[in-house]
């Protein structure tokens, strides 16, 4: 592991227009150990590539999204006066983005490359952004080392090959310039661009650092770390100082939005150091992710995730055979969909599937559904919340009162216990799920 390299990933509130990258720039111009910053799209851009990749939009509706886009980079590059190099890079890209958006999409390789836009177009005007603070930056296409599979719209990295493409085009750069490059997007192995499906910027960042043999991966957003839990529901809600991997892996899968859940993955592999705080407050400190255990056993966090499936599969040849639950999981494996809580019954499964609604394509289609139906009877509920106390050794019987007391005006539709001691996680109603999260946060994390 090099001593030195640090990557940062500014996230795109804290890209959302030049004062704000300026702050960001401010940053990267103080900490001469980062090397490498990985950029998401700036605010705002990504939910009109989201909308331009549906094939069901007007053509107004259309022009409409691609003047949204063409209007958030100019009123940045209002402010810049590109180098050369830069508004090269920049004009090319912006002519391809016009080209590829008044096409309608029939496909998800489409989708992908017009999704890469937002990321593409933010990287040309930071650099521009660094290099007026001082610093000697260069723009870098990630689709030159970030290298995936082919599954468009929720490609899958290939580690190896990404690390072998770094170390030749990229580490030897990194003693020049500060290189500036693409959160969320990589290339499949014919050159074809991919993304990592919706945040994944935090995860480049992180198997960047990984590829580069990183002391630490830096997360600048628009919150001061990583809290107990949503500040906006909670006033109480307070910063956690130190998380463990394991503690930040929960947090992040089960809804703590700051941080992209695969990003725990390549760190922790690496045993590289993550931070997260704010772009706005970068003195005030933030969370730091490390290897330790933590040393505050119990419940330290109560994190929610909306617009979750729950799919109930029910078959009486299940019972007391084998073989159901393997081509459930191959059916879903073959689908590319992630399973989160998983409960059994002699003739039945219940499962919980994240449906986020911004995603550029639904996690439950309707070709998995009538393969799951040609042998069992498919339930399926939405509306739902997942919502998850996480921390160090939870166990119930240290909390089942009070969180029974609390519970016992809610609808529980499934809890799940026992398979990590990090988490305890039940789905309620999305419409109760604030309440659920306010109380239990009140009763176990404000005494």
């Amino acid at each position: 592991m090099n001593s030195s390299y640090v990557v940062a990933k500014f996230g795109g509130t804290s890209l959302a227009d030049y004062p704000a990258m300026q702050r960001c720039a401010q940053i990267i111009h103080d900490d001469n150990h980062v090397r490498l910053v990985a950029v998401s799209a700036s605010a705002g851009v990504t939910n009109h590539l989201v909308a331009l990749s549906h094939s069901n939009i007007s053509a107004d509706e259309r022009q409409s999204h691609i003047d949204g886009v063409l209007a958030i980079q100019n009123n940045i590059l209002a402010h810049l006066t590109l180098e050369a190099d830069l508004a090269t890079v920049f004009s090319q890209t912006l002519a391809e983005f016009e080209r590829c958006a008044a096409i309608i999409s029939t496909n998800e390789q489409h989708n992908d490359e017009l999704l890469s836009f937002g990321e593409r177009l933010s990287s040309c005007l930071f650099s521009q952004v660094l290099r007026d603070v001082g610093v000697n930056a260069q723009r870098f296409d990630v689709r030159t080392v970030l290298k995936t599979d082919a599954h468009f719209g929720k490609a899958s990295p290939n580690v190896a090959a990404t690390k072998q493409a770094a170390e030749v085009h990229l580490v030897p750069l990194l003693d020049d310039a500060v290189i500036v490059t693409q959160g969320f997007i990589g290339s499949d192995q014919h050159g074809r661009t991919t993304t990592l499906g919706r945040g994944g910027s935090d995860y480049s960042a992180a198997l960047l650092a990984e590829a580069v043999s990183a002391k630490s991966v830096h997360i600048w957003t628009d919150v001061v770390g990583i809290f107990s839990t949503d500040p906006r529901l909670c006033e109480k809600a307070r910063p956690i100082a130190k998380l463990s991997f394991d503690e930040a892996a929960e947090m992040a899968t089960f809804g703590a939005k700051v941080l992209h859940p695969a990003t725990i993955l390549p760190a922790s592999r690496a045993g590289i150091s993550v931070f997260v705080g704010s772009s706005r407050e970068p003195h005030q400190g933030g969370t730091w992710i490390e290897k330790e255990k933590s040393q505050h056993p119990g419940i330290r966090a109560v994190t929610q995730r909306k617009n979750q499936i729950l799919l109930t599969l029910k078959s009486p040849e299940m019972l007391l055979a084998s073989g159901f639950l393997a081509r459930v999981f191959t059916i879903l494996s073959e689908s590319n969909i992630s399973v989160d809580l998983v409960t059994t019954s002699e003739i039945s499964v219940a499962l919980t599937l994240d449906n986020a609604p911004n995603a550029s394509r639904p996690e439950l289609d309707q070709a998995c559904l009538e393969r799951l139906s040609e042998f069992c009877h498919v339930t399926v509920e939405n509306n739902l919340t997942l919502v998850a106390l996480v921390g160090s050794e939870i166990q119930l019987r240290q909390h089942e009162m009070n969180l029974m007391q609390v519970l016992a005006d809610f609808n529980i539709r499934m809890i799940c216990h026992g398979a990590s001691k990090h988490n305890l996680c039940f789905l309620v109603e999305q419409t109760e799920s604030d309440a659920v999260v306010q109380s239990i946060h009140r009763r176990l994390l404000e005494a």
